[in-house]
């Protein structure tokens, strides 16, 4: 295993729907002045009012709770506060790995559709199969459940049992299933082999994403000679970012050198930048980062340190635009606030909040007609009351968030592997010597 990159705080970045942790530090304000407090006095007064007068008796939690994110969610999109089972929740994404069954799912026809159980999980275990709709859970319908609310019943604590109901093709009858809940570990990567080039998609950024890219080139390393080689594809879109040092490190597992991101904060003594140290993990080969509207915060930070310091080409549509870190702060039992806190910036110092990250070649994705007019671009300026970025303009940031199923009909898949193969060059190269070949 290589080293990891230095790091001076452990901090975290909130993608567009990502979940993402941790910076326990917190340092106290100046005191707050005497019209605040009165300005307190007067919602505790309001507080007691609606609880005791309102129509009905409102649950006294929930109005806390409500009122606290209406003062959080009027700063910017991404501060927030979570109670004490969305901050459990949030712990559980970030590990990677939870009590469960091992199933991919989606919701069909009111019912749960198995995409595939996951290898070696209590799910394939138990027979269940890739296609299988689940219509009851410990004897409850499905039907009228939303997704996340069946995945919530169908997790829990390891060694535990739950029911399922199944119908599937062909069979006379539902199917009934006892299976053992265990530890589920969401891998973090995924990859395979396009011929003669390494394909890594990084699907987000918890605690396992750099162990788990490590592992999948090694892999790639042991099924294609070094010599056979082209390079690599570093899949980075519709990935909503995650963990700051997972990016920091992922950027780094490219890296000989050269400082992959900043962050500045409120005040000039919290800027912390952080280095990349020496050991290249796929050992110099090129390396082509794909990126759309729907990659966001720590993918961000990768494409851009990547860009910046000339060592992959990045090829896609404009990202998302989420440059800012947020600071997940435990409020004891009660759950915890999620607080931006920082904007980072690329290696040239380039923040990219609000304009996203510009690739070197764009190749749009092609909607198939039945998308067509339905998929709306991905972006940070265009959520309300998101913080102005320095060099935002109103054509905004972020593009299409669609990749196709089929690698054959991604066209900017396939157009990566012919750069990396020799069989195509960016018409707006040879305008740009600097851009003349892939950055090695």
């Amino acid at each position: 295993m290589i080293r990891r990159a230095s790091l001076v705080i452990v901090g975290a970045l909130m993608g567009a729907t990502a979940m993402s942790v941790i910076n326990t530090v917190t340092l106290p304000a100046e005191a707050a002045g005497s019209s605040t407090y009165r300005e307190l006095s007067i919602f505790g007064d309001v507080f007691e009012r609606v609880r005791a007068q309102y129509v009905t008796p409102p649950k006294e939690d929930q109005l806390i709770e409500n009122a606290i994110n209406g003062m959080l969610t009027s700063l910017d999109p991404h501060s927030s506060y979570m109670n004490a089972k969305d901050a459990e929740d949030m712990r559980t994404q970030t590990r990677g790995e939870f009590g469960g069954l091992g199933i991919e799912v989606t919701m069909e026809d009111e019912l749960v559709k198995v995409i595939t159980p996951i290898d070696d999980t209590p799910a394939a275990r138990a027979g269940v199969l890739a296609g299988d709709f689940i219509a009851k859970i410990d004897g409850v319908d499905v039907r009228g459940l939303k997704l996340e609310e069946a995945v919530e019943k169908m997790r829990g604590a390891v060694n535990t049992p739950i029911k399922l109901t199944l119908i599937r093709k062909g069979a006379d009858k539902p199917i009934e299933l006892t299976v053992v809940r265990d530890i589920i570990a969401v891998k973090a990567v995924k990859s395979r082999v396009e011929g003669d080039v390494g394909y890594l998609r990084v699907i987000s950024f918890t605690d396992k994403t750099y162990d788990d890219l490590e592992a999948a080139i090694n892999k790639i390393k042991e099924e294609v000679p070094a010599d056979k080689l082209k390079g690599y594809v570093l899949d980075l879109r519709l990935n909503p970012g995650g963990l700051l040092d997972q990016a920091i490190n992922v950027s780094d597992a490219f890296l000989e050198r050269g400082e992959v991101v900043s962050t500045r904060g409120r005040d000039e003594e919290d800027t912390r930048r952080f280095n990349a140290t020496p050991g290249d993990i796929v050992d110099g080969k090129p390396v082509i980062v794909m990126i759309n509207g729907g990659s966001a915060s720590a993918s961000e930070i990768v494409a851009g340190a990547l860009q910046d310091l000339r060592r992959a080409t990045v090829l896609g549509t404009r990202s998302f635009g989420k440059g800012s870190v947020q600071t997940i702060i435990p409020m004891g039992d009660a759950g915890a606030l999620r607080l931006t806190t920082a904007l980072y910036y690329t290696p040239s110092g380039k923040s990219i909040q609000g304009t996203g990250i510009t690739p070197d070649i764009t190749v749009e994705q092609p909607l198939p007609p039945e998308l067509q007019g339905k998929v709306e671009n991905a972006s940070e300026s265009s959520l309300r009351g998101h913080i102005q970025g320095q060099s935002e303009t109103d054509a905004g940031s972020g593009s299409s968030a669609y990749v196709p199923p089929e690698a054959k009909d991604d066209k900017q898949l396939q157009y990566a592997l012919e750069l990396l193969r020799g069989q195509k060059t960016d018409p707006a190269f040879p305008a740009n010597p600097e851009k003349a070949e892939l950055k090695q």
